[in-house]
């Protein structure tokens, strides 16, 4: 299974401030785990960190609080720290 080409690629997007705090970093670092336990499963996801601040990131997304989470361009979870397994949950359902 290994082998097999992935089927999906999800965005995953961590936003926070610019100089990420502890809490966007734990984040972001769920995100990445979560996506490489997913890649053997045939599910790519590629995860990027916005900056929260940015006005291109204000007007695509609203977000009033950080950290939040976005896939494919719809945020999922904000204010709080999603764990790994959660992360991972989120991309399965994004990728179906």
């Amino acid at each position: 299974m290994e082998d097999k080409s992935l089927d999906k690629e999800i965005s995953v997007e961590v936003m926070g401030p610019g100089p990420a705090c502890p809490r966007c970093t734990r984040v972001l670092k769920n995100a990445e785990k979560a996506a490489s336990t997913l890649r053997p499963q045939g599910i790519g996801a590629s995860v990027t960190k916005l900056d929260i601040a940015s006005k291109d990131v204000i007007s695509k997304y609203g977000v009033l609080a950080s950290p939040a989470l976005a896939l494919n361009g719809t945020v999922r979870v904000m204010g709080r720290i999603p764990d790994m397994k959660e992360i991972e949950r989120l991309i399965k359902e994004a990728s179906e």
